[in-house]
């Protein structure tokens, strides 16, 4: 099987940065993903200095950033906040190509299913701009999957007519949320696969999308409560990360398999698991 090179979400260990990264070496990681949407690593708070020692710190360890999350928590499903998130949007895509990364990763929203949606042609709209700016960078704006299925999701990019905007595929996201076969949704998105998120889940029970990701209020009170799904250390979750690793070989793609470990009491030792597995399943443990 390919090789693909792995990474690691720098949020994901918890703890500062130099730390994260540190230890991300030492596990064998190839690639970092971090959030650069609000505090030291905002675009506005790093400085051309800043910046380089950043870099400074990550190439010294033999890292590199597989994608920067640009997630804002709002998505782009609200015409009156566009203006302002389409904007910091940009920002965080220049701040990626000075940390050497074409990849801006990020949730929209949940795409309707009815393209004649307001919400549909809102979403539709903000991309439309976000994904002419990516092109002047020769960049990637890329939609994390999961709130909607890959088939809703690939109607939404193909009206867009550019893959400035594209996709970040997480596999957990798929089998937690709308109950979507990932290793299908390989197929399905496979002109729009830039970037990749190694995350394991099990879904628990049926839920809505529109208010796991609280884009439609008022929120029922049992989506408070949770129990809808359950993220889990890679390989104890329903993703067939067997066949869905076969599928994203077979369609090409040579991206990072970036991992993700948003909850449990101990992420370094669940990033180790996580490491340890994608190299045993693609063999580059026997390098």
């Amino acid at each position: 099987m390919y090789r693909f090179p792995i990474g690691v979400m720098v949020d994901s260990f918890r703890t500062d940065f130099v730390t994260a990264v540190t230890k991300a070496s030492q596990l064998g990681a190839e690639g970092l993903q971090m959030y650069c949407t609000k505090g030291d690593f905002a675009p506005e708070n790093m400085t051309t200095a800043k910046t380089a020692e950043v870099l400074n710190i990550v190439k010294s360890r033999g890292l590199k950033f597989s994608a920067i999350c640009g997630d804002l928590g709002h998505g782009f499903g609200n015409r009156a906040e566009n203006a302002e998130n389409v904007e910091k949007s940009k920002r965080i895509m220049e701040l990626a190509k000075m940390l050497e990364c074409d990849i801006v990763t990020t949730h929209i929203g949940v795409v309707p299913e009815n393209k004649n949606a307001e919400r549909y042609q809102i979403m539709q709209e903000a991309c439309f701009e976000l994904a002419s700016f990516a092109d002047s960078l020769n960049s990637h704006f890329a939609i994390e999957t999961g709130p909607e299925t890959a088939k809703t999701l690939k109607m939404f990019l193909d009206g867009l007519g550019s893959k400035g905007v594209a996709v970040n595929l997480d596999p957990a996201n798929l089998v937690m949320v709308t109950g979507d076969d990932p290793v299908q949704a390989v197929y399905t998105l496979k002109d729009y696969i830039v970037h990749t998120h190694a995350k394991d889940g099990i879904k628990l029970k049926e839920s809505n999308p529109e208010f796991i990701y609280r884009v439609v209020h008022p929120i029922p009170p049992e989506y408070t409560e949770g129990g809808f799904f359950k993220e889990v250390p890679l390989g104890a979750g329903t993703v067939p990360f067997p066949e869905y690793l076969a599928a994203l070989e077979d369609i090409g793609y040579e991206g990072f398999l970036t991992i993700e470990r948003e909850c449990g009491d101990n992420p370094a030792r669940d990033i180790k698991i996580a490491v340890d597995y994608l190299k045993e399943l693609t063999g580059s443990d026997k390098k």
